[in-house]
């Protein structure tokens, strides 16, 4: 059976596009590997309608029963392989393959995380000892002791961002050296930001605080931001003939069309603003999108 929309990732874009499409009256099936890296957020105080803040899990438990409402096939595992084929695309996943007309790739991004036991890492970000979005939680360390693991542009401009939230920031290099310029160096000290030289040899969550070991000694913190980089999960497109950008999102229009005729894509997959609130309305944009679309080449009458 031919679908009319196949969303590959269940996160809040994945959700809420399904949502949309579901009430269009669109056939529509979603495969969620729930590898969403929303469903790591101990607890989040940006998304409105929610003033005591609402975690990850909760959120995406709260959409998929919103979800069960319709008829929206979901099914619990990932797509192997992506193909255009001369009539909508075709997806190959572990239980066999499904042809729809259009796609919507919500696959998300991968944090690259510092150097430590996936489970004491995990341990730490529910704690919020480890925290990868400053502007989803920089306000909650507002005045803490806060380090940014990292080098170069990157740890530059991460560093200066919480800088608004607290005056106790710290660049510590993964690495012996910093790669940063001396116009940046420059600018670190005139914002008594501080720099402390790699390598990192351990990472140590302990209840209330993170200590974190270099040749130099030993820094205590409230929290730490990696901003080691992440990787978009853009393959599939690629391999289907869709273009990426340099750091690997997939390229879209204003409607969250992609480069290839069919398949469109939100949420962090998308160069954009790594937010849930952005999720969700590119998420939106794009189901109407598919909606109109499928009208255009086929009037949707009942």
């Amino acid at each position: 059976m031919m679908r009319d929309c196949i969303i590959i990732g269940g996160g809040p874009a994945g959700l809420t596009a399904a949502i949309y499409l579901a009430r269009y009256h669109l056939s529509t099936t979603v495969f969620d590997d729930h590898s969403s890296r929303a469903a790591t957020i101990p607890i989040s105080h940006n998304l409105a309608g929610f003033p005591e803040g609402i975690s990850g899990r909760e959120l995406l438990a709260r959409m998929r029963t919103q979800l069960q409402r319709y008829k929206v096939q979901i099914l619990a595992e990932g797509v192997s392989q992506l193909r255009k084929e001369q009539v909508g695309f075709r997806v190959l996943s572990s239980s066999g393959s499904m042809r729809a007309r259009t796609v919507l790739l919500a696959t998300g991004v991968t944090d690259r995380k510092p150097p430590m036991l996936a489970e004491r890492h995990d341990e730490a970000v529910a704690g919020g000892l480890i925290r990868y979005c400053p502007v989803c939680d920089g306000f909650e360390v507002t005045d803490k002791r806060v380090a940014v693991i990292g080098c170069g542009s990157r740890a530059f401009a991460e560093a200066l961002f919480l800088r608004s939230y607290t005056t106790h920031v710290t660049i510590i290099t993964p690495q012996e050296e910093h790669e940063l310029s001396e116009i940046e160096v420059d600018r670190l000290r005139d914002l008594q930001i501080g720099l402390q030289k790699g390598p990192v040899k351990s990472i140590d969550p302990g209840r209330d605080a993170i200590r974190v070991a270099t040749a130099s000694g030993i820094g205590e913190f409230s929290s730490i931001y990696p901003a080691l980089g992440s990787d978009a999960r853009s393959k599939l497109a690629a391999v289907a003939g869709a273009e990426l950008s340099e750091n690997g999102c997939v390229i879209v229009d204003s409607h969250q069309r992609s480069t290839l005729p069919g398949l469109y894509a939100a949420g962090d997959v998308v160069i954009g603003l790594d937010q849930i609130g952005t999720a969700m309305g590119q998420a939106g944009i794009a189901a109407t999108a598919i909606r109109n679309d499928l009208n255009e080449a086929r009037p949707l009458a009942r």
